[in-house]
């Protein structure tokens, strides 16, 4: 998605050290919902007519483009909780948090995932898989199935997509950063 991958270049920040991209002033700390919402129409023409039945995402940040695919889509979205304290029947897994360097458990309602379920799992970043990995065990755990994951920022030199192919899980992504150079500037494909 062309607009996407402009603002990452003209927006975005890249620390080298650690392959960190910075994307909080039009994604994932200030959002700009008219972006967003044409990053869920991007994400409806590639998804629609698949048969979902749920759009499902993680908190925090997945939760606005998840919200309009959702509208657009007039499907119900939930998301994966980091905090199981409110949930009383749920499915667990793990996720890795690079924000606290450890694992986090997190969960979803077990009525809100079921075998007649067919998912669209929406996210702001693929890095390494982690939360890929979570819903696809709880997808394991439900019977639900993954109609397909779409992310708006893949960071295409981490392990994410190869670890989704390894999986067969089809996924799109709507802007790849191919790299962090050196002095920190970015490289989009």
């Amino acid at each position: 998605m062309k607009e996407l991958k402009q603002r990452i270049l003209q927006e975005g920040i890249g620390k080298a050290e650690g392959n960190v991209v910075l994307v909080g002033r039009f994604i994932n700390h200030q959002i700009d919902p008219q972006l967003t919402m044409r990053c869920a129409k991007e994400f409806e023409r590639i998804f629609k007519g698949k048969g979902a039945t749920r759009i499902v995402t993680i908190e925090a940040s997945g939760i606005a483009p998840a919200v309009m695919l959702g509208y657009l889509m007039n499907l119900p979205v939930v998301f994966i909780k980091k905090n199981n304290k409110n949930v009383d029947e749920s499915f667990k897994s793990w996720v890795y948090s690079f924000t606290k360097a450890d694992n986090t458990t997190v969960c979803i309602g077990k009525e809100f995932l079921t075998k007649d379920d067919k998912i669209i799992f929406i996210d702001d970043f693929l890095a390494d898989g982690h939360a890929s990995g979570s819903v696809i065990d709880f997808c394991r755990q439900s019977g639900a199935e993954i109609i397909g994951m779409g992310f708006l920022v893949e960071k295409a030199f981490a392990k994410g997509g190869q670890f989704l192919r390894d999986h067969h899980i089809e996924y799109h992504s709507l802007a790849k950063i191919i790299r962090i150079n050196d002095d920190d500037s970015l490289v989009v494909e």
